[in-house]
């Protein structure tokens, strides 16, 4: 292993020349919730009934006010939409890899638990821009990631409202791209990065054209009539940055603004002209940027691009993109390989043995937790052990860590082991599923009985 302070390169490989391409699926959502609480059914928005299931969701959320107003990021508590996605999506074998929170603005990443262990280098920031920059009702919050060695990055934006801001919409974006930084050598900036999304509630309007025009050729659904004043369209034409990204066609009807749990467009006395001011766009570098592209390149297909008209409790509707990304995994194999050592019960003290299968920037502030099958994020950990405190033995091959019989849970149940990385933010390794036996001061204590559970 390396120590911390040597740099890691999650870019690294060796022999890629035979490995195949592989198709890998991305559901993408934006939803200005309008701070509505949760709702209970998540299956439409999520698609959960779809043939193939994704290996990615990445949600970005705007307006989530479900709790105390917050001005930076909340680590520390989820709140009830994170909670809602999680309880959604857990049983379904997706683990909660990262998210970041500024007051409104929100996004979750969520992965299949087997692509976990190369998602890496996972970062986050914010950046303010409501009320002079020190608000942060509006502004943008970002993930960035290693995907099997390819660097994405993940903006989820809520822009300045209100038909004649759309100059200062740009300056806003432009804003957030110049101040976001990274500690990654490889993307130190959004723009560095090999894919970048950038996706929201960016406020974009419908500019010229009045209402009953409007209004009936969303009636009629010839929505391309309306394009060539539809304000990021038009701006596209002119300005370099917005070229850059790419977006699938605006074949849907307008997100804003519907009078709440309705699906009827603004009547209120504002009566506001629909405007697809919820979008999700794209940007690929260009080829040849760095000579990894040309080795090992990343493709990107638009499968789908709609809105959900399935939800009435915001005055916005969700809309949802499906990719398909298509790229030569840089890391075949997950940088530690870790295994409960004979039977774990209550009854005894156990062992985590685990080997080293690359070279990683190694901390200790490195972790190993028990986790229920299932879990569904980092901090859901039944107990962990700090791996450098509780080392009682190691090889070149094999370490052993010491966990206390006293932090294994006595009703047993299958669970996984996880190693998690300080340096590289991330869960590295994770065992296979085993069978923590039930304790026999459970059974005899009449646990069993009481929980209904049967006996082992």
């Amino acid at each position: 292993m390396m120590e911390d302070n040597e740099e890691h390169n999650p870019d690294t490989t060796t022999s890629n020349e035979n490995y195949a391409k592989q198709s890998f699926r991305l559901h993408m959502v934006t939803w200005n919730v309008a701070t509505a609480d949760p709702v209970d059914d998540l299956a439409s928005l999520l698609q959960l009934g779809s043939p193939r299931s994704p290996d990615l969701y990445v949600i970005g959320l705007q307006e989530v006010y479900s709790g105390p107003v917050r001005l930076v990021a909340d680590l520390a508590f989820d709140d009830g939409w994170s909670r809602q996605f999680m309880t959604t999506l857990a049983p379904l074998g997706y683990l909660k890899v990262s998210s970041i929170r500024m007051q409104g603005l929100l996004i979750l990443v969520f992965s299949k638990l087997d692509h976990v262990p190369f998602i890496r280098d996972i970062q986050s920031t914010f950046t303010r821009t409501g009320i002079f920059g020190y608000w942060g009702n509006k502004g943008g919050v970002s993930v960035r990631l290693s995907f099997y060695g390819h660097s994405l990055c993940f903006l989820n934006c809520h822009l300045a409202a209100h038909m004649q801001n759309a100059t200062e919409r740009l300056d806003e974006f432009e804003h957030i791209l110049d101040t976001q930084t990274f500690e990654s050598p490889q993307a130190p900036s959004i723009l560095d990065h090999r894919l970048v999304f950038w996706f929201g509630d960016l406020n974009f309007r419908i500019q010229d054209h009045g209402m009953h025009f409007v209004r009936s050729c969303i009636e009629d659904q010839t929505y391309q009539l309306l394009w060539s004043k539809e304000q990021l369209t038009m701006m596209k034409k002119k300005e370099p940055i917005l070229q850059e990204f790419e977006e699938g066609p605006l074949d849907f009807q307008p997100t804003y603004k519907f009078d709440r749990n309705s699906h009827v467009y603004d009547s209120s006395g504002k009566k506001r002209k629909p405007a697809w001011t919820d979008r999700i766009l794209w940007r690929l570098r260009p080829q040849g940027g760095k000579d990894q592209d040309l080795e090992l390149p990343l493709k990107i297909r638009q499968e789908s691009y709609n809105s959900d008209m399935t939800y009435s409790i915001s005055d916005h509707k969700p809309v949802v993109g499906l990719f398909t990304l298509e790229l030569k995994k840089r890391q075949q194999t997950p940088l530690v390989q870790l295994y409960p050592e004979g039977d774990w019960s209550a009854d005894m003290d156990a062992m985590v043995v685990y080997s080293t299968l690359q070279d990683f920037p190694s901390s200790h502030w490195d972790w190993v937790g028990l986790f229920k099958v299932g879990f569904s994020c980092v901090s859901d950990y039944i107990t962990y052990a700090w791996v450098k405190d509780d080392e009682v033995a190691s090889s070149e091959e094999l370490v052993r860590v010491y966990v206390s019989k006293w932090e294994i849970p006595v009703l047993g149940g299958e669970c996984v082991l996880c190693y998690f990385s300080s340096a590289l933010h991330c869960i590295i390794g994770i065992s296979q599923p085993f069978k923590v036996q039930m304790s026999q001061v459970a059974v005899e204590e009449g646990l069993v009985a009481e929980t209904g559970l049967p006996r082992p």
